[in-house]
């Protein structure tokens, strides 16, 4: 499996949205993305997501990680299990509390108890090498950003948005040798994006989500607390930078909102920490392809293009999956990892060199 020719890989993601978990297949090298394969979707129930809620800001041994590590490994064995002709599992896990510069990072699911129920090799524990060797272990899509920059075409740089529970963003050169070449990525996370409007939309009314931004569109930005919000120290820092999906709870406070008013500061924050990162750029992007549920919300898009001087659009405007985007992305990184290939460098995560990360767990 070493070797270089390209495999089928299944990849996972399970976001700090908590909407579910995504699964799709890439054939690749490591180097080139050459074929796209099924995909699939389990969503969490609203007591799996609670117990997972549950376990947030918590590290290993903490009281609620165990539950919330069973309805993970559960939910990705259901979901991985009706998929065949997989060479190789990228497991990302369950991201439950992030400090690289702290206590480190913490993804709770084990990829070993995966290996043995699918009986395949599984790929996981992709971030703390990363984190270890000083980097900030996230983002981590930005070198299968680069492989897609390729795939589809661009010459000029280009930027990947993603718009989950948290924010990222990758400036990709596409004319630059490698991922891990001088100049060729800029990435880091943009501030926060889905998790606030959830969490609002939840905690007030029920649903899980704005659904289309319907809500937000109805509702009148507090732009003082807009402001005061771009005052966050986290502006200030220089990428490659990372977040915890809570970092800006205190910062994002809308008790004194009505829902719609609320809504409607909330998406306005994830556009304007979107714009406030994009200040970094290297060079203006020819365009942002956006991914992710965000993409989504028609009033989170619309303030997007009102902030950026280029063109913003979902990622199916470059014939892509934004839905499947993050899920393939670590189906790519579990055969560099294989192929002991780089999967982050300075420019990505801030780690001082190229360098690789994963655990590889074989079935008995």
């Amino acid at each position: 499996m070493k070797g270089s020719g390209p495999l089928w890989a299944l990849g996972t993601m399970s976001g700090t949205s908590l909407d579910g978990v995504d699964a799709a297949m890439v054939l690749t090298d490591g180097q080139a993305v050459l074929d796209f394969g099924p995909s699939a979707y389990r969503p969490y129930t609203p007591v799996e997501q609670a117990t997972i809620r549950a376990a947030f800001g918590q590290w290993p041994g903490d009281p609620d990680v165990a539950k919330a590590a069973e309805v993970v490994e559960t939910a990705h064995a259901e979901l991985l299990s009706r998929f065949s002709g997989a060479d190789v599992v990228g497991f990302h896990g369950q991201t439950l509390a992030h400090d690289p510069r702290g206590r480190g990072t913490h993804q709770c699911g084990n990829g070993n108890l995966l290996a043995q129920v699918l009986g395949l090799p599984v790929v996981w524990d992709f971030r703390s090498n990363d984190v270890a060797m000083g980097g900030q272990g996230a983002p981590l899509a930005p070198f299968y950003h680069f492989a897609l920059a390729r795939r589809i075409g661009a010459t000029a740089p280009v930027a990947f948005l993603n718009l989950g529970g948290v924010g990222n963003v990758t400036w990709i050169d596409p004319s630059r040798d490698g991922p891990d070449s001088p100049g060729a990525l800029l990435a880091f996370d943009t501030g926060p994006a889905n998790a606030p409007i959830n969490d609002l939309m939840q905690a007030r009314s029920g649903p899980a989500q704005d659904a289309g931004g319907a809500v937000a569109a109805k509702g009148t930005v507090d732009q003082a607390l807009i402001d005061r919000f771009l005052t966050h120290p986290y502006f200030y820092r220089m990428p490659p930078k990372s977040l915890d999906r809570n970092d800006f709870h205190a910062a994002l406070d809308t008790s004194h909102l009505g829902l719609e008013d609320a809504a409607a500061t909330l998406t306005a924050a994830a556009a304007a920490a979107v714009a406030r990162g994009a200040e970094h750029f290297p060079h203006p992007p020819t365009r942002l392809l956006v991914c992710g549920g965000g993409r989504h919300n028609a009033t989170l898009m619309a303030a997007l293009s009102q902030r950026l001087p280029y063109s913003v659009a979902p990622v199916e405007a470059a014939a892509l999956n934004g839905d499947m985007l993050e899920a393939e992305a670590f189906a790519f990184l579990a055969i560099r990892v294989l192929r002991g290939l780089p999967t982050s460098a300075p420019g990505t995560t801030g780690a001082p060199a190229a360098i690789g990360g994963g655990k590889i767990s074989r079935p008995d």
